[in-house]
């Protein structure tokens, strides 16, 4: 359980949006918390990937997607009619 003020042009514009929304004030504040937590953990996770180069392996992978895309074969759906 949080608890916290806001101003009160914040606590409007909230209670606006959770009613064009059709959703409970609550429920809004809940995703914006969400989604700003999620967006600072991927934040600290990109800089994790720098601290963190990958290995030999997961390099090999990425010269595999170089090939490029698969021969397209589509031009021979007619070729045995």
């Amino acid at each position: 359980m949080l608890s916290f003020r806001v101003g009160g042009d914040e606590a409007t514009a909230a209670q606006q949006w959770a009613d064009e929304l059709g959703i409970d004030k609550s429920e809004l504040l809940r995703e914006a918390l969400h989604r700003h937590l999620t967006l600072l953990a991927s934040e600290h996770e990109a800089d994790k990937w720098v601290e963190t180069p990958l290995t030999a392996d997961e390099l090999a992978l990425g010269r595999i997607a170089a090939w490029g895309p698969a021969e397209d074969w589509s031009d021979w759906v007619n070729a045995a009619r």
